[in-house]
């Protein structure tokens, strides 16, 4: 599908075809601190920082030829330039732990855990041409709520993966918790 808002992007869900165009895009060290977008699927008892690296890049790569990791990856030209993680709530096995995020509904929540725009092309409607891509796409699988957790700013480009308050309240999610500092919940009916 063709993306407003942004120029010349084309959306795609992942496919397990999609791999490479997903590798190139997270870099040989897997985007963020080698997170793989794998950091909120840490299991119970893990660190991250034995996981971050190969091991994220292993798991990450077998849940996308499995069928089990979804998201959509912005292209513009062939070139992956971004990144949008969503799927049910409770396949985040580090949203189940948090006590700052939990919530009572967890089986009907679908979340939108993660945007990774590549350097170049941030500021420039990517995210948001996903972020809208990725709540079409919710709607079509029959999601009634969808959830994310954004930061509020100001926030560093590494801690702003989840999106801001601002950002997330703008295309009408609306915040249910109020902490002065670390993730929010924000969330929009379908």
């Amino acid at each position: 599908m063709k993306a407003s808002g942004a120029p010349a992007l084309e959306i795609r869900e992942l496919t397990p075809e999609l791999w490479p165009a997903f590798e190139k895009l997270f870099g040989p060290n897997g985007a963020c601190a080698g997170c793989w977008c794998m950091w909120w699927r840490i299991r119970d008892g893990e660190r991250f920082d034995d996981v971050r690296g190969g091991e994220a890049k292993r798991r990450q790569r077998a849940l996308v030829l499995a069928g089990k990791s979804r998201g959509l990856l912005a292209f513009s030209e062939g070139e992956p330039v971004g990144w949008c993680a969503y799927g049910p709530r409770i396949g985040f096995t580090a949203l189940a732990r948090s006590r700052t995020l939990a919530c009572d509904d967890a089986e009907q929540v679908w979340s939108l855990p993660c945007f990774f725009i590549k350097s170049g092309w941030r500021g420039r409607g990517v995210a948001r041409a996903l972020l809208r891509a990725a709540l079409a796409s919710l709607k079509a699988q029959g999601a009634r709520v969808a959830e994310a957790y954004p930061v509020r700013p100001p926030a560093s480009n590494a801690g702003a993966f989840t999106g801001t308050v601002p950002w997330l309240e703008s295309e009408g999610f609306r915040v249910l918790t109020n902490r002065p500092r670390g993730r929010q919940r924000v969330r929009r009916t379908l």
